[in-house]
């Protein structure tokens, strides 16, 4: 199947690179350019835990110069991903969540206890679950320095833009309720509204389908919010789609 590939780089290219290897053909379309904030101040002082929702946030971390004091603390990242990028940059002490922010809560809430010390949410400006509130509801005291923003793209590429005018393109993968109504307004900007919601979208989460569902479009939602569970549900399409011609072409003959 040909798909828009809507994340950011450089995360576009290695999810293209994963359904090429599905046998898939990925039109890349980034919906958010991440810009890193450079002027937030970090103090790690008296803190006992650092917490990650977000592979960007460890970019960003990577070039600060209070990386080495980062690298001291305990570290709990979202999910496996995120914790491979918090150990390529140094970190060893890295607890792994189950895959969403509001598991990861109950996790952070069951290993540590308030009165060691604050936490710090190494954070993006926009975040899908608030974090501070229900770890503060728990008694922690949780800073949030955002060390990145999203910028939501203000048209589609050229290419990705012709093959939908034309309807070649099957679906689009969509990670995050902000790329969500990206697509959705963008669409509409280039008038390709009734090409678009002729696509499948495969959503990373519940969040990110129901933007997309009370507009129209047709959806699919992976079952757990893992990247590699958006690309199952890809290959699950895929192999239905063949069946269906399998079994016209046989009708027909």
């Amino acid at each position: 199947m040909r798909l828009l590939v809507t994340r950011p780089e450089p995360d576009a290219g290695r999810e293209a690179e994963a359904l090429a290897a599905r046998g898939h053909e990925a039109v890349l379309a980034p919906l958010l350019k991440i810009e890193f904030t450079r002027d937030v101040p970090l103090d790690f002082a008296g803190v006992q835990a650092l917490i990650v929702t977000s592979r960007n946030a460890l970019r960003a971390m990577a070039s600060r110069r209070e990386l080495p004091d980062a690298r001291k603390l305990p570290l709990f990242a979202v999910g496996e991903a995120t914790a491979r990028a918090a150990r390529d940059i140094g970190f060893a002490n890295v607890t792994t969540g189950p895959g969403t922010a509001e598991e990861l809560a109950e996790l952070i809430a069951a290993t540590l206890e308030p009165k060691h010390g604050p936490l710090v949410h190494l954070a993006g400006e926009t975040l899908a679950f608030d974090l501070k509130s229900r770890l503060e509801a728990k008694g922690f005291t949780l800073r949030q320095p955002v060390l990145y923003r999203a910028r939501p793209a203000e048209q589609l590429p050229a290419q990705a833009l012709s093959l939908l005018k034309s309807g070649k393109v099957d679906g689009a993968i969509l990670l995050s309720p902000l790329t969500a109504r990206t697509f959705a307004l963008l669409i509409e900007k280039h008038g390709v509204v009734t090409q678009g919601r002729r696509l499948v979208c495969y959503c990373l989460s519940q969040a990110v389908a129901e933007v997309l569902s009370l507009l129209g479009f047709e959806v699919r939602v992976a079952a757990r919010p893992r990247e590699e569970e958006v690309l199952a549900l890809v290959d699950s399409e895929a192999g239905h789609r063949r069946k269906r011609t399998h079994w016209r072409l046989k009708a027909k003959a």
